[in-house]
């Protein structure tokens, strides 16, 4: 016969855990990979996906960047061509459509490449975001036909163009074919050049292989985010290939920088003016504090400096731009 304490211990005791237990969310907390400090994930939401403490930069969802990055959050969706999906009919472990679903569902996008047009700061603006989330922000057919449309977009609305890089290079299930984006975005990219119209790049964590080799490395500007990995192949890689020690924070947006392949590292938090005033001085848009004091026109409120950034001979010039834009 059961006693009454074996039957609290077997029955009440396990009820009353079960009613205590409660589902903690795998994603409730995310440690810094800086510092190891854990932070509640609302918190670094809410903070830009920017851990408060370190300031160390995670990666930013595609539709949280356009919404924070656009005025009231509101943009108009550029729509992409549609492209073979499977060229080559590749498998590995893994069909490659198969692959593709799975990404789609994760992301919530069409391809690692998304086109958007709308006004930062007030200043028309055309911008595309690359997401690492979509297999790896890999340069396939799809995402190389958005990086067209969005230089396209551009140029049929004559605005500037901000590309916002995230990439493990091409994609290897479409082989040549995503080989082939690399000269076809460079084309497109050269027709923004003839227009005379604005190319600015946010480099961010990280940009590497066939991306940087083309069309994330032709802007008229290019901004880092603070600590991005920007290289064609990684450290480790040529670590093994020229048996040496490679210097602290190579190939790091801070290295980059000093050594000249970056012109600016900006903070995530100051990116939205940062942009909208260099497009201000590139487009010879008057800024908010001219129109305040008297409504001046776009051709007659260019300053000496906008006259020089935009002049034909100066339009590469990213470092002039840089200088005025800080």
């Amino acid at each position: 016969m059961e006693t009454p304490m074996n039957w609290i211990a077997s029955v009440v005791r396990p009820k009353i855990r079960s009613l205590l237990k409660r589902e903690v969310p795998d994603n409730l907390w995310i440690k810094c990979p800086e510092t190891g400090q854990m932070v509640f994930h609302k918190d670094v939401e809410a903070n830009m996906f920017v851990i408060p403490g370190s300031n160390h930069h995670m990666r930013m969802p595609v539709l949280e960047r356009l919404k924070t990055l656009f005025d009231q959050g509101i943009y108009d969706d550029i729509p992409v061509r549609e492209v073979p999906l499977d060229p080559l009919k590749f498998r590995d472990e893994k069909r490659y459509v198969d692959r593709l679903k799975d990404a789609k569902a994760k992301t919530n996008l069409q391809d690692a490449v998304k086109v958007a047009s709308g006004h930062v700061d007030g200043v028309p603006l055309t911008v595309a975001v690359q997401s690492f989330d979509f297999m790896g922000g890999s340069l396939g057919m799809a995402a190389g036909e958005a990086v067209v449309t969005a230089f396209e977009t551009a140029l049929a609305r004559k605005t500037p163009l901000v590309l916002f890089a995230a990439s493990g290079g091409a994609r290897m299930q479409e082989g040549m074919f995503s080989l082939m984006q690399m000269p076809r975005t460079t084309v497109a990219r050269r027709k923004m050049y003839d227009a005379k119209l604005p190319y600015i790049v946010v480099l961010t964590n990280p940009t590497t292989g066939g991306v940087t080799a083309s069309y994330a490395m032709l802007g008229d500007v290019h901004i880092a985010e603070p600590g991005a990995l920007i290289c064609f192949a990684g450290p480790r890689v040529i670590e093994q290939t020229i048996r040496e020690k490679l210097p602290d924070g190579f190939q790091r947006s801070e290295y980059l920088k000093d050594h000249g392949m970056v012109d600016m590292v900006v903070h995530r938090h100051d990116l939205k003016s940062t942009l909208a005033r260099l497009c201000r001085l590139l487009m010879k848009y008057p800024d908010r504090r001219q129109i305040a004091q008297g409504g001046i026109s776009r051709s007659s409120g260019a300053s000496a400096s906008t006259a020089l950034a935009r002049s034909e001979d100066k339009i590469g010039s990213s470092s002039t731009l840089a200088q005025a834009a800080e």
